[in-house]
């Protein structure tokens, strides 16, 4: 069986969750299951600490497993990224109290309090920085009025809880993270199980970006409305009985489907028509 890593809670745990169960894998019915068999897709799932899943497919013992970029990073770990998968995206910056530093470049001397140790570690030293690194689990924006540290490292959302705890955001990002699927180095590139499980992960991905846009135009129209719904290869394009009117299906972006079909309704169509992709292959 392929043996997979799922995150066993936080962030990333309910999403991983869904995506596999819209990839037709079974997965757990109550938080306490630690490992889940599908036979029927020949896989088991073992949920495990998002921070350690890295270690464990690195060491061979786990075939794949699901876990954030920034993770996979920090660990250290002899693993992989192989397929993002648009979900638990965060953004890993600097910040301190004003008029501390403006950048990276200012850091000379001081301590720099993260969760992520090992990636302001190598952050620093890819930018040949002298700075210190401690190590703190959770609530590093109290690390600097404490005096612990003068420069914190930490994922940012919105910022909000940095500018409540008087802090400001400096420098570019050190890492743009999400989820990922990840596997060891040097492990088989072409494996059947892991193909397919791939595969299935695209599908979804796919399945959720895209809308099947149906619609009804006239004949003389249909160059144009092609062009606003030029599908993966070419629409669908079928005559009506009324002479002179086709239908057309094709897939469409769904974050502009509401654009689109605007502008069809302008070009003349009627009968416009979305419906939700479930799975797919491409």
């Amino acid at each position: 069986m392929l043996r997979i890593a799922v995150p066993n809670k936080g962030s990333l745990s309910g999403p991983a969750s869904a995506m596999l169960h819209e990839a037709g894998y079974r997965q757990r019915k109550e938080s306490k299951e630690l490992v889940v068999i599908d036979p029927d897709n020949e896989v088991e799932f073992f949920y495990l600490r998002p921070k350690d899943i890295a270690i464990y497919v690195a060491s061979g013992k786990l075939d794949i497993g699901i876990t954030g970029r920034d993770l996979l990073l920090d660990s250290g770990a002899s693993a992989e990224e192989i397929l993002p998968l648009n979900f638990g995206r965060s953004t890993f910056r600097y910040a301190t109290r004003p008029g501390t530093a403006k950048g990276p470049e200012d850091f000379g001397g001081m301590t720099i309090a993260t969760s992520y140790e090992g990636i302001v570690a190598k952050h620093l030293a890819d930018l040949g920085l002298d700075a210190s690194v401690v190590h703190l689990d959770g609530a590093v924006e109290t690390a600097i009025q404490l005096g612990v540290a003068q420069i914190i490292a930490d994922v940012v959302e919105t910022g909000t809880s940095l500018r409540n705890a008087g802090l400001e955001v400096i420098g570019e990002p050190i890492l743009k993270s999400e989820a990922v699927v990840i596997r060891r180095h040097g492990a088989e590139t072409d494996h059947p199980q892991v193909q397919q499980f791939l595969r299935r992960l695209q599908g979804v991905l796919v399945a959720r970006s895209y809308v099947m846009m149906d619609y009804d135009c006239r004949a003389e129209h249909l160059e144009q409305a092609v062009a606003l719904t030029p599908g993966l290869e070419s629409p669908t394009v079928s005559p009506l009985h009324n002479e002179g009117w086709v239908a057309v299906r094709a897939m469409v972006p769904a974050k502009d489907a509401q654009r689109i079909m605007d502008d069809l309704y302008e070009l003349g169509a009627r009968a416009i028509l979305t419906t939700a992709i479930h799975a797919c292959r491409l």
